[in-house]
């Protein structure tokens, strides 16, 4: 009888292990994931800077820093809180405001990525005459307040569009990594910006404030740099992608995470490839010229990242081949509206960020396929290709909502910054360029060796030609 009762001990003690085990795997796959978003930071840093003047390079960058801080901050006091706690609109007490008693600390690091990634959205597009202290009021109102409003409504289980929500709606709607919530918040953010902060000098206006016949193109100083930026994001989407699983252990989670790495893949590389050919195409009907534009192929294949997020883990691979077709074509003819509007994004954030989080979230609605939905949400609430119109009619509610609700807040909100002249440098330190008049240099040394130097040098190892003196 003892020998049963010890057998049985050994049993529950062996159970009690192996839950533990399992949880901490969950905690490393997600410290892992939320590891790689974090590094997409880099990514955007290293995007935004190659593709400004030389200038302004220490002023994006440490932008990108202060997104990080300030989205750390902001989403600890608040954000995490307004997301997640219970609530019919928002969060509004519980352990989750500063952290207070919370002990889940890899679910806070995981959401703040999140957040931080909604966050630099907009620095690319603001670039070159925005004001460092309205950027870092911007970045801790829309992580303490804006996005987590919609992370609530969205992704939260008592949120109005949650999927996870029985009594929502039709089952709500599926954003599973973020298409709507976290990227179309940030390009909406990033719209409204544009709109009230204005254009760089010289880029719609001649000096006398006439409108120009043809808009002028200010060309990127590191094509390496935006190139090395687009790699780095892409790697970051497969924590952000695969990683939104928020588990690994679980008999099925490794299936979804794998679909996920698998449809992130083949929308960004069509959505590259769609969106150099498509540009390619309508420069030669224009010109009559074949020229393959790198800019076009790498923001192609972000805004194929962009509308694969939401569906990455419900859609066949074959749609999400198409998803990335569509998603680059929609970059080219978006960024070119925006031209034609004179809304001057200096990354071209808004084309990839807003339309394709929208499309994406769109496109869910279509190629959601029912035996991944019930996989993933354990729901057959799939794509109108599939089955009738309700998903797809719950997407595009969810849509109108990040839209109506980012720019009824944050319209105001720049305006304040706008009327107390927070928001926009001085034309002639915008003219001299932000680094010099707001960051003590540039960001290059590029000084020569001194004319004497290089002739004692040159007298006795030879001529040296093409010498102009900088010093």
């Amino acid at each position: 009888m003892s020998d049963n009762n010890e057998s049985t001990l050994t049993l529950v003690e062996l159970n009690s292990e192996l839950t533990s085990f399992y949880g901490d795997v969950n905690k490393f796959y997600s410290l892992v994931c939320g590891a790689m978003i974090f590094f997409m930071q880099c990514g955007f840093a290293m995007l935004c800077a190659g593709s400004i003047r030389q200038k302004n390079v220490k002023n994006i960058m440490l932008k990108n820093i202060l997104d990080a801080c300030g989205g750390a901050l902001g989403f600890w006091a608040v954000g995490f809180g307004v997301a997640y706690e219970p609530g019919s609109f928002i969060g509004t007490s519980g352990p989750r405001f500063f952290l207070n008693d919370y002990g889940n600390y890899i679910d806070f690091f995981f959401q703040f990525t999140f957040a931080a990634t909604a966050a630099t959205i907009v620095a690319g597009t603001v670039a070159e005459r925005c004001k460092m202290v309205a950027y870092l009021c911007y970045s801790l109102f829309l992580t303490g307040f804006v996005y987590p409003v919609i992370v609530h409504a969205i992704w939260n289980g008592n949120g109005f569009l949650a999927a996870s929500n029985e009594d929502a709606f039709h089952r709500g709607m599926i954003d599973f990594a973020g298409s709507g919530v976290v990227h179309m918040t940030g390009g909406a953010t990033a719209l409204v910006a544009a709109i009230i902060l204005g254009p760089r000098i010289g880029r719609f206006h001649d000096e006398d404030g006439n409108l120009l016949d043809k808009p002028h193109s200010f060309p990127p100083h590191s094509v390496a740099l935006q190139v090395l930026g687009t790699f780095i994001l892409w790697f970051g989407w497969y924590g952000f992608n695969p990683g939104s699983t928020l588990a690994i252990s679980p008999a099925g989670y490794g299936d979804v995470a794998a679909l996920c790495a698998v449809t992130t893949t083949l929308a960004a590389a069509s959505g590259a490839v769609s969106s150099m050919f498509t540009d390619t195409l309508l420069g030669f009907i224009a010109e009559g010229e074949t020229e393959y534009d790198l800019s076009m192929c790498m923001n192609g294949c972000l805004g194929g990242l962009v509308g694969i997020t939401a569906g990455c883990s419900v859609v066949e691979p074959w749609a999400a081949a198409v998803i990335g077709v569509i998603a680059g074509i929609i970059y080219v003819f978006a960024s070119k509206l925006l031209v034609a509007l004179r809304i001057d994004d200096a990354v071209d954030a808004i084309p990839v960020h807003f339309f394709n989080g929208a499309w994406g979230c769109i496109a869910t609605g279509l190629f959601a396929a029912p035996r991944h939905t019930a996989l993933a949400y354990g729901a057959t609430n799939c794509g109108l290709f599939y089955s009738n119109g309700n998903l797809l009619v719950n997407e595009i509610l969810g849509v109108g909502f990040v839209l109506l609700w980012v720019v009824a807040v944050m319209t105001p909100f720049f305006f304040a910054l706008n009327m107390l002249g927070m928001f926009r440098v001085d034309p002639l330190e915008e003219k001299v360029g932000l680094d010099i008049s707001h960051h003590k240099g540039a960001a290059y040394d590029l000084s020569e060796p001194k004319k004497e130097d290089v002739e004692i040098y040159a007298s006795t190892h030879g001529k040296v030609e093409k010498f102009h003196d900088s010093a």
